[in-house]
């Protein structure tokens, strides 16, 4: 099991048992060192993986606090398959971008705009994959609806599993990066158009291509 693993099943624990809810502060980096018999530099990479799934907000100076999403990511099932993945995405997605076109406001659209840009310029597949995530968890928040937020961060928190991270690893290329971005682009652009139709379309095509690549249907 990989520190972050580790991590997730700790945090997983606590939100079944109740000692880790919502709000909750983590231990400190140190004592999950401790905790975890890892490396510092692990761990603070097993943490900005949470946070980029939005489990964790973390705060200079105050500590590492568990957000809403803790709870449903507890029930994510830890067997779940690519293709499982995909499917749900192709189901949920589309309609989240298109809530999102007609009621995103226009901080949401400047922070999706930020993380976009973020992807963009993205030289390794670390830091793609951490926008990528964090860009369509972007576009979840903006269309403000509690349950819909929920079901996306089960799906979303599915997309941690190690196979998910192997498949997308091992199919990741530099033009499929840069493809995938333009793909991104074009969402966020019909988001900023306030066009459902357009914004559920580029993100349908987009999640092909991506379902195409990882199960070898492209």
């Amino acid at each position: 099991m990989t520190v972050e693993q580790s991590l997730r099943a700790l945090v997983a624990e606590g939100a079944r048992d109740g000692t880790l809810g919502p709000g909750a502060k983590l231990p400190t980096e140190r004592d999950l060192v401790a905790r975890l018999s890892a490396p510092r530099s692990a761990v603070r990479r097993a943490l900005e993986a949470l946070e980029r799934d939005g489990l964790v907000s973390r705060h200079v100076g105050r500590g590492t606090f568990l957000t809403d999403a803790v709870t449903a990511a507890a029930d994510a099932p830890s067997d779940t398959s690519p293709a499982e993945i995909m499917q749900v995405r192709q189901l949920l997605e589309p309609q989240v971008a298109m809530v999102a076109a007609r009621v995103a406001t226009q901080a949401d659209l400047a922070r999706i705009g930020e993380v976009l840009d973020a992807g963009g310029a993205a030289e390794d597949f670390e830091g793609f994959e951490r926008s990528d995530a964090l860009l369509h968890r972007s576009i979840a928040v903006a269309a403000h609806n509690g349950l819909l937020m929920t079901m996306f961060d089960v799906m979303n928190t599915a997309r941690s599993l190690p196979v998910w991270g192997s498949l997308k690893r091992r199919t990741s290329t530099p033009e499929l990066r840069r493809c995938y971005h333009r793909e991104h682009s074009d969402i966020v652009e019909a988001l900023r158009d306030r066009d459902p139709d357009g914004a559920a379309d580029a993100m349908r095509a987009h999640l092909q291509h991506v379902s195409d690549t990882l199960l070898g249907r492209g």
